[in-house]
């Protein structure tokens, strides 16, 4: 399996994660114990979860909780007014949180690559509008933290 794969595998545990952490009140240790030795490129109710690089996926997870105010902050004030990031579906807040975080921390991964990421864990739960929002905000988000890496002058 290679690392890009790997890493993937990690995206969609940390938002598996950061869900779970939500709708159960788990804390992140518990959490990142639980994925680790039960969840993580293991079959569980028929369904086979990939494997993933446990440093990537034990950063972006420790580093949304970490960085919260700040991840939090960030997607509100690029989702309409009228629709913070506490009324967005866990699993969309979640998406977007990490996607927030690797954006803002997570500088060794190009910004392109990171949307199309979140994007690629957003299809792996919805078919309709979640992933074109999901993209917008991502891609607003990504403009914003890097601007060097959209400006055509730069490339």
């Amino acid at each position: 399996m290679s690392r890009a794969e790997k890493r993937r595998g990690a995206r969609l545990s940390v938002v598996q994660a950061l869900y779970e952490m939500e709708i159960g009140g788990r804390g992140v240790v518990e959490a990142m114990a639980e994925f680790e030795h039960f969840w993580i490129g293991k079959e569980v109710e028929e369904i086979e979860l990939p494997q993933a690089e446990i440093a990537f996926f034990r950063d972006i997870l420790g580093g949304v909780v970490r960085e919260q105010r700040l991840v939090d902050r960030t997607v509100d004030e690029l989702l309409a007014k009228d629709w913070p990031l506490k009324r967005v579906e866990a699993v969309v807040r979640a998406i977007l949180r990490a996607g927030a975080y690797e954006l803002a921390f997570r500088k060794d991964v190009p910004a392109r690559a990171v949307i199309s990421e979140y994007v690629a864990v957003a299809r792996a739960f919805y078919e309709g509008d979640e992933i074109g929002m999901i993209n917008a905000v991502l891609d607003r988000m990504a403009r914003d933290f890097r601007a060097e890496e959209f400006d055509p002058a730069s490339a």
